[in-house]
């Protein structure tokens, strides 16, 4: 028998050295989890008493515009000796502090109230509800397509209506949402206060004063017959005493 060839492998050296030329995959690297950014709503309440409201309005607008924000609703009324102005201003997150800091240098602050609320969460929640609700629409829209009858058309259609208005509703939350965060919103109520006049008080003449004791003494000598009058039976009654006192006496002597 013939010996092998020298450079020939065994079946299982052949096995191992096919092994060793297939490279394993690479392991997979561990990534770090991404934590989702914090949706926030900023909202301010501030009262402000300035010297001249007009000065105080022509920098406010001034101060808005330079901070790229805008006045969402504006009122102006002069009630309770006082002359104010209610404005409602919508700015970015990034400029809401300079803002305030910047506000408050308009005149005396005597209210400041600040809110931050985290609608992470709810975000999530709005939108995951979104997407639900949109996949079920699909769903009865495949299931509409494929409709035979009437009555099945006629409830699907239903259903299908019943799914937008829910999607509507739930799109405008979420728009909301997304406005409360990407706009902050600060309250300024903005005041002058106002001079009240002082009436002098009227001058009253001496013939005026005359008159006036007349008949403040013609009322009271009236009042004094008229509770004469009311009391006449006391009157009586007295009299009728006296009368029977002085004959008990003449009686006695």
């Amino acid at each position: 028998m013939m010996a092998p060839p020298l450079d020939a492998a065994s079946p299982d050296q052949r096995s191992e050295s096919a092994t060793a030329d297939v490279q394993a995959p690479p392991m997979p690297v561990p990534t770090a989890a991404v934590v989702p950014a914090r949706l926030l709503i900023y909202h301010a309440d501030l009262r402000l008493k300035v010297v001249s409201l007009p000065r105080a309005s022509a920098s406010l607008d001034s101060l808005v515009r330079r901070t790229g924000g805008y006045l969402s609703a504006a009122t102006e009324a002069r009630t309770d000796g006082e002359w104010r102005q209610a404005m409602t201003i919508r700015v970015a997150p990034a400029r809401f502090q300079a803002l305030m800091a910047a506000l408050g240098g308009l005149g005396t602050v005597e209210e400041k109230k600040l809110t931050t609320d985290d609608v992470t969460a709810q975000h999530a929640d709005v939108a995951a509800r979104l997407a639900t609700k949109r996949a079920v629409e699909k769903r009865y829209v495949d299931l509409l397509s494929r409709a035979r009858k009437i009555s099945e058309i006629l409830e699907i259609e239903g259903k299908i209506g019943e799914v937008r208005e829910e999607i509507e509703s739930t799109e405008s939350r979420l728009k909301t949402l997304n406005d409360e965060v990407a706009y902050s919103t600060i309250s300024l109520i903005c005041y002058q206060p106002l001079v009240q006049p002082v009436h002098d008080a009227p001058v009253v003449s001496f013939a005026s004063r005359l008159v006036d004791s007349f008949y403040s003494g013609w009322t009271l000598l009236t009042s004094l017959l008229i509770g004469l009058v009311s009391i006449w039976p006391l009157l009586v009654v007295a009299a009728l005493s006296w009368v029977a006192m002085r004959r008990w006496r003449r009686r006695l002597a």
